[in-house]
Parts: structure tokens; sequence; C-alpha cells
């Protein structure tokens, strides 16, 4: 399958693999539902969240799909007082991507992205290829080199 993502990480030369299974229709926990249908660690599977701040610039946060973004620490590694979610329909406007399926790489806007700093104790991780029911798997490296991202600290249970 070919998204935008895939294209940009063959454009780039990286290495990946990608992992398919049938999304369940009224599923909204859409990292969960891959990291058990695909028989991931849920710790190495990543949601892809979007944020804003009193600025109105969005910032990508991605973390681990069974813990909770700490919006106060990513405030302070992002350098502004407070953040917030993005609403739903600013998050898809800016991405590209539908709710579900918001992949890091290749968004219609580069933003500031950070990388919960637990993908580090893994070899590949798996975020969102695109679609949903379709995750890409690759080196959290890989992937902070390419969106220019910053592995800090930003989740919590």
């Amino acid at each position: 399958m070919m998204t935008p993502a895939t294209r940009a990480l063959d454009a780039a030369g990286i290495h990946y693999d990608t992992a398919s299974y049938e999304h369940e229709p009224g599923e909204e926990a859409y990292g969960r539902e891959a990291a058990r249908k695909l028989g991931l660690d849920p710790a190495s599977v990543f949601k892809t969240l979007l944020v804003t701040g009193p600025d109105k610039a969005l910032r990508v946060a991605l973390v681990p799909v069974l813990r909770m973004l700490d919006l106060k620490r990513l405030a302070g590694a992002a350098g502004v007082k407070h953040l917030d979610m993005a609403p739903a329909a600013v998050a898809e406007r800016s991405s590209g991507y539908r709710l579900g399926a918001i992949s890091p790489v290749a968004q219609k806007r580069q933003v500031p992205t950070f990388i919960d700093a637990t993908a580090q104790a893994h070899a590949r991780i798996a975020i969102s290829g695109g679609r949903r029911g379709f995750d890409i798997l690759l080196s959290p490296q890989d992937l902070a080199t390419l969106l220019g991202a910053h592995f800090v600290q930003i989740s919590r249970d």
C-alpha cells in the first residue's frame, strides 16, 4: 500500500516494514487496536497527536498507545506556557490525514515534532502509515532524523 508517508520514506531511503489489519468500524482506540491486531508490544506502538498553544502554532507529539501525553512536559520542551489538544478538524486539515490515521510522516505542513523518549528503548516502533489499519515499522532514530524531531519524556501513565 502506498501512502504519502511510504512515498516520503522511500524518497529518503529509509528502511521500513508495513503491517495491515482490518480496522473495526466504531473502534476509536486506533493505536491499541493496531497493537492488538498486529500482535505488537503496545509500548512500541506510537500514536500521533497534534497540539496547539497560545501562539496558535501546531506541534506533533508521538507517545506510546498505552500512555497519556503530558501536556505540561511537552509545553516545557516546546518553550511555551501551555498546550492543548488540537481540535480534530484542525489536526486533519493540517496533517492531510484522517483522524485515527494521522502519520507523523509527510504531513501537509511540517511542524515541530517531539517523540517520547521511551521510543529509544526499541529497535523499531510502529506508527500510523496514513490509513486506518495500516502501520509502518521503523527505527525511532530514522524517524527522528527524517522529521527533525526531538526525543523528550512527554508521556505519563
